[in-house]
């Protein structure tokens, strides 16, 4: 809290005024950062098409959010069993595109809407968490990790929507 204090330039008992704890003040961190998401969601224009590529849009524009706050990655990576819920809006948005899949005949009916949308982030948020040390344990991955991003991105986006996809579509 010290630390926190000195560099926001206020003395740290005006924080613990404002967030009693160690931990309302990482809560209220994570509140803005779920926000962030939240607004950058909100921000992507809606698609006309089938639910899979529309499915197949909202994982790219929520892994190049991610990717392009690796403050907000780290973060959320460290919520935990925290009281925000700051993937809700990423998990709802796919839990609609799956679920209006499923209804037309698109998506597998075997499968969880949510449990997938939670899965296709996790995929997501543990890549960028780790692309350090899974560039450095593959090393042909790692020659040009500039790409690499990029590759696991699509591979990581063909993964999620393949292994949705009905047999009949």
């Amino acid at each position: 809290m010290q630390r926190v204090a000195r560099h926001a330039g206020v003395n740290k008992q005006l924080l613990f005024y404002y967030y009693h704890s160690k931990r309302g003040l990482f809560q209220a961190v994570l509140a803005r950062g779920a926000a962030e998401l939240e607004r950058a969601l909100a921000d992507i224009p809606p698609l006309s098409g089938s639910p899979l590529e529309r499915l197949q849009h909202a994982l790219r524009a929520q892994f190049e959010f991610l990717a392009s706050h690796p403050e907000l990655v780290t973060l959320l990576s460290q919520a935990q069993r925290s009281d925000a819920r700051p993937f809700t809006p990423a998990i709802k948005r796919l839990v609609v595109l799956l679920a209006e899949g499923q209804g037309l005949g698109q998506v597998r009916d075997d499968l969880d809407p949510h449990v997938t949308a939670a899965q296709a982030l996790v995929l997501m948020v543990a890549y960028l968490q780790l692309e350090s040390l899974i560039a450095a344990s593959a090393a042909p991955l790692g020659a040009d990790e500039p790409t690499l991003r990029e590759r696991w991105k699509e591979a990581a986006v063909d993964l999620v929507v393949n292994g949705v996809r009905a047999v009949s579509s």
